[in-house]
């Protein structure tokens, strides 16, 4: 298909290969050190396996939730390879928490921002305080598709401070000419229907949209459709590309966390 390359990120990243394994593993490292009975893990928010998230607890009563949804196109990954990403907000006091979600082609993207909804909702009934969104990559997307009126309840968007969007796809046609399709299996409506970059209303939630200089043309291409769109900021990550842009959320004092915390 004549987009598959332009939406191909591992081949361009040197070692892209070996940042998922790493992830994992620096997760699976981070959980094991944690100070038992302080977080929870596997809560359900939906009656499938996969409809699950993680929550990781500061050590004083938090001043916030940040929920951080996962990319990996909607096809791939789940919350296991995240966890040591909560590390910057665990610092600044808030808890984080990071829901899995099921995957293409076993459902639509349509299902998959619904789930979303859901398990921000089910997050929000259990904590107190703000809340605030981000996502990496598909992430980015599902995050971004929050801020779309009616979706969830006044009571919870009210306590919504900001979405930060991490190298989202805001305009899904053009993965119409991808092979992933098979998995999303996207008409021209549906891809439509579920673009940030499209969406005729939005909630007036304060966002930043954070792109890598380095990252491949089309993301930053989207992330300045996005932008664009929704008349918001754009942070173009100097030296930072598809897979180490989230790093940033390690540091919790990195211009990023700022963005989503403050």
């Amino acid at each position: 298909m004549k987009l598959d390359d332009a939406y191909a990120n591992v081949p361009y990243i040197p070692g892209g290969e070996d940042y998922p394994p790493r992830w994992a593993a620096e997760a699976a490292a981070f959980r094991e050190a944690r100070t038992p009975g302080r977080d929870d893990l596997g809560l359900p928010y939906g009656d499938t396996p996969r409809q699950a998230y993680d929550i990781f607890r500061p050590e004083a009563a938090p001043e916030g939730t940040l929920i951080f949804v996962h990319g990996g196109y909607w096809f791939r990954f789940d919350r296991s390879y995240w966890s040591h990403f909560a590390t910057g907000a665990l610092a600044r006091g808030w808890s984080v928490a990071m829901p899995s979600y099921d995957l293409c082609p076993d459902v639509r993207i349509a299902d998959i921002t619904q789930q979303i909804a859901r398990a921000i909702q089910t997050i929000a009934g259990t904590t107190d305080g703000p809340l605030a969104l981000a996502g990496h990559s598909a992430g980015g997307h599902l995050v971004s598709r929050m801020a779309q009126p009616g979706l969830l309840p006044t009571g919870i968007t009210d306590r919504i401070t900001t979405i930060t969007p991490i190298s989202p796809v805001s305009d899904l046609r053009p993965l119409l000419h991808t092979s992933m399709n098979d998995q999303f299996r996207l008409t021209e409506a549906t891809a439509a229907a579920e673009s940030p970059a499209l969406m005729p209303d939005r909630l007036a939630i304060p966002t930043h949209i954070w792109v890598g200089a380095e990252e491949r043309p089309v993301f930053l291409d989207q992330a300045r459709w996005q932008a664009d769109a929704w008349s918001c900021p754009l942070r173009i990550d100097k030296g930072r590309h598809h897979f180490d842009i989230i790093d940033a959320l390690k540091d919790p004092e990195s211009p990023l966390m700022r963005d989503i915390l403050d």
